[in-house]
């Protein structure tokens, strides 16, 4: 039986990327820093924690591949590549990395975890996606602002994003996983269509069933209170909207799974309770 070793597995791709593996018949390790907070069916929970590299042999010492969530902090670099010479040198690694990562520059901190990752000597695979649609069903994001406010506070800049649900995440990352096709390529991922934040605003609106309205901030408007390499890591992202980086829409999603990404209408109208308050 195939062994996976899924980081970050509470996450939001790595919830539906646990499901779709273990209804291949995959066994999944659920890497958490709190295992006892795993219980997704089918998967054996794992002690994993970019904080305790003395664990990482154990739990990637069975694994065929691993799914690679990038943790995001300074030393990204150097972890990522510390643990891949922990891992089985004939284990697939499926990288979850971020757009155009390389479009900073060869000393980009993404595109120096990638890096790691490519000169790992395992074989690879890089997912790039765009900004996930969940930022507005997840209260440390967007949600309440929306319900609360009625707002969508976002330092766009007149540009476009091409938002894109995790589920389609996890479902290139299943199959990157497994079929060696995908090896060695790089996946920029999108969903179907390039939104104006006044597009997204509407359809959060029908959504909610209440005016939802965009309120373009600026760089350091959004992100106000935060410091350090969290501040650093949020301007640069910002930026990186505003120059439309995020606005491309790919097929690649597509091309891999064989049916077309998710709208953010379907997406909607799929997680609608997500959208409100539990009881």
């Amino acid at each position: 039986m195939t062994r996976v070793l899924v980081t970050g597995i509470r996450g939001k791709t790595g919830v539906p990327l646990a499901g779709l593996l273990t209804a291949r018949g995959v066994e999944v390790l659920g890497g958490s820093s709190d295992p006892g907070r795993v219980a997704l069916a089918g998967v054996r929970p794992v002690p994993f924690s970019w904080d305790d590299p003395s664990g990482w042999s154990a739990a990637t010492g069975a694994a065929d591949a691993v799914y690679l969530i990038r943790p995001d902090r300074p030393d990204a670099p150097e972890l990522v590549a510390a643990l891949l010479d922990a891992t089985p040198a004939g284990a697939h690694v499926v990288l979850l990395s971020e757009r155009d990562a390389d479009q900073v520059g060869p000393d980009g901190w993404a595109v120096r975890t990638e890096r790691a990752v490519r000169g790992s000597g395992r074989s690879w695979t890089i997912l790039r996606p765009s900004w996930f649609m969940q930022v507005f069903t997840d209260p440390r994001f967007y949600r309440d602002r929306l319900l609360d406010d009625g707002e969508l506070p976002f330092a766009d800049g007149g540009a476009r994003v091409a938002w894109i649900d995790a589920r389609d995440i996890a479902a290139v990352a299943g199959r990157a996983l497994l079929d060696d096709a995908h090896s060695g390529q790089v996946l920029e991922l999108s969903g179907p269509e390039s939104l104006s934040l006044a597009r997204t605003a509407a359809l959060l609106s029908a959504a909610l069933g209440h005016p939802v309205a965009h309120r373009e901030l600026t760089v350091e408007e959004a992100v106000a209170g935060s410091e350090g390499f969290e501040r650093e890591l949020s301007v640069l992202t910002f930026e990186r909207v505003r120059a439309g980086v995020f606005s491309a829409v790919t097929d690649d999603v597509e091309r891999v799974t064989g049916r077309p990404a998710r709208s953010l209408a379907r997406f909607l109208a799929d997680t609608g309770p997500a959208l409100g308050r539990p009881s």
